[in-house]
């Protein structure tokens, strides 16, 4: 049994999702980014909904959130995945409580593919991803320049709900997919 409780987040824990967000940056590990974003560019980058964090004795220890792959509404059903645990948990399973806890409510919200980015030599993130079934779908040779200018490689790694009961975006309703 974890010793990790995962709840929605809210605007409160913005101070602990950046600290946590900087100490990814940290590692060099994690994203392009070179510094983190404040509240308003955050929040406006990623869903409102399925933004979870993970507590241990209440405080914050890491966070998920879901960007938007496309515009499209035939991609309404597939999103990018952010996780990211604070240097002091992770390990102890703090990632798998809170990446397990995504995939369930993003079904329950009409996901049907997650998708992630992840740097290729980012070990932790591919063996938490692997764990929480994903699949490798591709490779892309030096995609970005880190921080430090030196161009990286990334890995990506997609999830396929085995529902088959979603939302069928094909029909042409409201749905404009030029």
């Amino acid at each position: 049994m974890s010793d990790f409780a995962v709840r929605p987040m809210t605007d409160e824990d913005w101070p602990d999702v950046a600290r946590i967000y900087q100490e990814g940056m940290d590692t060099n590990l994690s994203t392009f980014r070179t510094s983190c974003p404040d509240w308003a560019e955050w929040d406006g980058a990623h869903l409102k909904k399925c933004r979870l964090v993970a507590t241990r004795d209440g405080a914050v220890v890491g966070w998920v959130a879901l960007s938007p792959y496309s515009s499209r509404c035939v991609y309404e059903g597939v999103a990018h995945v952010s996780v990211y645990i604070g240097e002091g948990a992770r390990g102890m399973g703090a990632g798998k409580t809170l990446l397990k806890a995504l995939i369930a409510a993003s079904e329950a919200e009409g996901f049907w593919t997650l998708q992630s980015g992840i740097m290729e030599d980012n070990a932790g993130s591919i063996a938490l991803h692997i764990g929480c079934g994903f699949r490798l779908v591709g490779y892309r040779e030096k995609i970005g320049r880190d921080r430090f200018g030196v161009w990286r490689n990334t890995l990506l790694m997609e999830r396929r709900s085995p529902r088959d009961d979603f939302a069928d975006t094909t029909k042409e309703t409201a749905c404009c997919c030029g």
